[in-house]
């Protein structure tokens, strides 16, 4: 088969469809779960992500040595316009998840809300199907005032709420966060107290795939209700890339996108 030929064959083939990923530490934390899905489910796939520890939907975020940007501010909006989804060629899906970091790095209900619902805008402008996550409003609220400044000290020392305010403030994020949802025609995803434990903002390990399970359906994806288990070694290659632009140290580096291109034509981006 002459060359010409193949590249006509391939020219026939159906687009890959676009799943998109934003939130932060628990998205990371499941993310090779989530690709395991999402390519069991969808095929070949381009797989476009926003994540890491302590990711701030409208701000730089640092933990330890590492920054990141944004995720209305780094490079995962120019990935998505790289995919023609606005006329229709690609079916195209995305989760928003981990919502609430912004409120602990001092941020108001208000602004916080704005980012959100400014990266719902852009997702629907786009033509993608949405699944947002609801706070853990019933996690937060068992969470007593010991174990809340043991977190906070571990996890966000510089944070000045205390955990009246907190909770008040979580409450009223949810409530904002599900009407912007309306306005875009987003699923919400619901976020069961039984999916944490001791620490009230990062899901159980195990449930996990639960949420991936709840989101892939509020998708309408086919096949079976449990997410796949990514192997150890798969998920090892996921946790070792890098997104596109970070500092280390104070030193910036980029890294080209994308970050693993599998045998099947799937491809995983990070931003």
């Amino acid at each position: 088969m002459t060359s010409k030929a193949t590249m006509a064959m391939a020219d026939t083939s159906p687009p890959r469809p676009v799943m998109i990923a934003l939130g932060a530490s628990n998205l990371s934390r499941g993310l090779s779960w989530l690709i395991a899905t999402a390519r069991q489910r969808l095929g070949p796939a381009d797989l476009l992500v926003a994540a890491g520890h302590g990711r701030s939907y409208g701000a730089h975020s640092r933990v330890a040595w590492r920054r990141l940007p944004s995720i209305l501010h780094c490079g995962l909006w120019r990935g998505i316009d790289r995919h023609p989804l606005a006329a229709g060629q690609r079916p195209a899906f995305a989760i928003v998840t981990d919502i609430g970091n912004d409120l602990l790095y001092g941020f108001t209900v208000k602004q916080t809300a704005a980012w959100v619902r400014e990266c719902l805008s852009r997702l629907a402008e786009r033509g993608v199907s949405t699944a947002v996550t609801g706070l853990p409003l019933a996690s937060v609220a068992r969470a007593g005032p010991l174990r809340y400044r043991l977190l906070k000290t571990v996890f966000v020392p510089g944070c000045r709420l205390s955990l009246t305010e907190l909770q008040s403030a979580a409450g009223q994020l949810d409530e904002a966060v599900r009407g912007i949802a309306s306005e875009f025609s987003a699923e919400v995803i619901e976020q069961p107290g039984n999916w944490y434990g001791f620490d009230p903002i990062h899901v159980r390990r195990q449930h996990l795939r639960d949420l991936w399970g709840v989101a892939t359906a509020a998708w309408g994806w086919s096949g079976t209700a449990t997410p796949l288990r990514s192997p150890l070694a798969e998920w090892a290659r996921i946790g070792a890339q890098a997104a596109e632009v970070r500092s280390l140290a104070g030193v910036m580096r980029f890294t080209s996108q994308p970050v693993i291109c599998w045998k099947d034509g799937s491809t995983l981006n990070l931003y």
